[in-house]
């Protein structure tokens, strides 16, 4: 019998409560959050989080806190055990991605570098009995 496989990314307390409060206040009725990467920014790479109205073909989903989380099949190396946290300062409130594959960031924050998942976690996404 095959074990689960892991989750590519996972959810905090406060970051599927914010979550849920933002979705709640969406003028349409949408099934979760969409989120990926795209090229971008001085690092090269940004995190993309958007609504999600429905699966694309090749979405890895996955449930995790009571929020449904639909991944770009393209960005699966690069989030591999990412946590996606909600952090409140002083003045801003954001989401933060803790990501073991990014290996560095801009200065602002905007973009970061990431390179794709190796090792035993990408071996127990593959190698599953």
């Amino acid at each position: 019998m095959a074990r689960p496989l892991p989750k590519v990314v996972t959810l905090t307390d406060k970051a599927a409560a914010r979550m849920k409060a933002i979705m709640s206040k969406a003028d349409e009725n949408f099934i979760g959050v969409r989120i990926g990467v795209k090229n971008g920014g001085c690092a090269g790479m940004e995190y993309v989080m958007d609504y999600a109205e429905a699966p694309e073909p090749l979405d890895e989903v996955v449930e995790d806190n009571g929020i449904t989380i639909l991944i770009d099949p393209k960005a699966i190396l690069f989030l591999l055990g990412t946590e996606i946290d909600y952090v409140t300062e002083k003045l801003s409130s954001r989401f933060v991605f803790k990501n073991p594959n990014q290996t560095d960031a801009c200065g602002c924050g905007e973009s970061v570098t990431i390179v794709p998942a190796t090792g035993s976690v990408t071996d127990t996404l593959i190698n599953q009995d």
